[in-house]
């Protein structure tokens, strides 16, 4: 059964432009990551700060896997961009 990780985003004052530029750039690598089915970049329709990326794997283990693999020092520059801790979660089809 496959997986899907929610992520929510929201930009710094000011950094909404950057991130979602950042944020496109993760969408290529991670649709690339052995194991992801597909991997979507959503922007809020009200709130420009706002994103989601919405990832589908074969399981929760290649996406850790994918994680582990991306560029800390690219994930550190990034940082700054954000306004507050990403959140994600795994869901399953019930």
């Amino acid at each position: 059964m496959s997986i899907v990780r929610v992520n929510e985003f929201t930009a710094a004052a000011g950094k909404s432009a950057e991130l979602f530029d950042f944020l496109q750039t993760l969408v290529p690598y991670i649709a690339g990551a052995n194991g992801c089915l597909a991997c979507e970049l959503l922007k809020h329709h009200e709130h420009s700060d706002q994103f989601m990326v919405i990832e589908r794997w074969n399981n929760i283990e290649n996406h850790q896997l994918a994680i582990t693999n991306y560029p800390q020092e690219d994930m550190q520059a990034a940082m700054i961009l954000f306004g507050a801790p990403p959140k994600g979660n795994y869901f399953h089809q019930a």
